[in-house]
């Protein structure tokens, strides 16, 4: 095995984010020197990680020459430049996740495409170049109202994603290339984490459930155990594990899913990293997502993926109407609760549904834990000066 601990081994991340972030908590903890490349000099892992490089992820000669500095890479967003990456493995470094999974992933019709070419389940969809075939698409009756629209590329925290519902809202879209997705009946937003190492061990978390906010459409709370029978989770984990497979993904695998009217699993999308859904693990879990992520990229065991404890994740996000230097008002309060533990991102800006942390709560009744974090969820404001 290679020696990655208190080495000369230098690892590269693209990406200096709150995930990055989290991810430096763990490197540190092993001794791994880290490498951060990140377009904007304020990024939350600037000031933290052992060497900063500040430049552009989506330009191929910043990716590249990033890459020639590092003895192996891995990535924090998965918006960046995918011909660096080729020329990068084809040279020998080594990639994870895989260039080839996040060219797939990184476009939403690409993503689907994959889906229904492996009998992974998944919402039926339509795939469009331009707004213009959407529209024309509709007006000869081929696709009807409501329906999910979702840009191709680049959507994130509910941007790029808009349900249709009459033609007004289509007229709305912006142009580019699209897909349109049956508006599927769901009773539950499910996501499950699935690790993968190169060896191909692989490892799945508990079923966690998302409640998402309804003008937002971002996660307010990640709760785990999902509150669904023990049959649909494992049933949920399975079809995650069949994604994971599928790709031969390195590395953590979020799967986002819908769990129907019908007790159907229905795969929404995955992020090829770690992930919002699974921050509880950081304080709930055995082995953390972040860590877990280090153990498959460097092909090292996988760790206990077990809860010891129910958690909940809060969501911390600029409230409305404030933008300017961040304020955490009642952080105190919060403090004074048992089970309670707020990670604050480290950007400096403040601006409405921005994410600018979040909070766990642990506890031995998830019920109890639920409202805790409404409470939490009701006391801490995040506004600015």
């Amino acid at each position: 095995m290679k020696n990655y601990f208190s080495s000369g081994f230098k690892l590269g991340v693209l990406g200096g984010g709150q995930l990055g972030r989290m991810l430096l908590s763990e490197t540190q903890k092993f001794d791994i020197y880290t490498a951060i490349l990140d377009p904007n000099k304020e990024a939350p892992c600037a000031r933290i990680c052992n060497e900063f490089h500040q430049g552009d992820l989506l330009d191929f000669d910043t990716v590249y020459n990033f890459g020639k500095k590092v003895d192996a890479l891995t990535i924090e967003i998965e918006n960046v430049n995918i011909d660096a990456l080729d020329k990068l493995e084809t040279e020998g470094l080594t990639i994870y996740p895989k260039p080839s999974n996040l060219r797939v992933i990184q476009s939403k019709a690409r993503q689907k495409t994959f889906y229904t070419d492996n009998n992974i389940p998944t919402a039926s969809f339509s795939h469009y170049a331009f707004l213009e075939e959407l529209k024309h698409s509709y007006e000869n009756n081929i696709i009807e109202f409501p329906f999910v629209w979702k840009a191709a590329r680049f959507g994130y925290d509910g941007n790029g994603v808009k349900v249709v519902r009459n033609y007004d809202d289509l007229q709305s879209l912006p142009d580019g290339e699209c897909i349109a997705e049956k508006l599927i009946p769901f009773k539950n937003e499910l996501a499950v984490i699935v690790a993968r190492n190169s060896d191909g061990e692989t490892s799945t978390y508990p079923v966690v459930e998302m409640e998402f906010h309804p003008e937002a459409n971002q996660v307010e709370y990640v709760i785990c155990p999902a509150r669904i029978d023990n049959n649909i989770a494992e049933r949920a984990q399975e079809v995650a594990l069949k994604v994971a497979n599928a790709f031969e993904f390195v590395g953590l695998l979020a799967v986002e899913m819908f769990l129907t009217e019908n007790d159907e699993i229905l795969v929404n999308e995955v992020a090829p990293r770690t992930h919002n859904s699974g921050h509880y693990s950081i304080e709930a879990s055995y082995t953390n997502q972040f860590e877990q992520h280090l153990r498959s990229i460097l092909n090292l065991p996988l760790g206990n993926t077990e809860s010891k404890v129910a958690g909940i994740m809060v969501n911390l996000v600029g409230a409305e109407g404030y933008t300017g230097e961040v304020v955490y008002e009642n952080i105190e309060d919060i403090l004074k609760i048992d089970g309670v533990t707020p990670h604050i991102y480290g950007k400096k800006i403040t601006k409405p549904f921005r994410k600018m942390g979040h909070v766990t709560i642990v506890n031995e009744d998830i019920n109890k834990a639920r409202e805790i974090a409404q409470q939490v969820k009701e006391t801490i404001k995040v506004i600015s000066k």
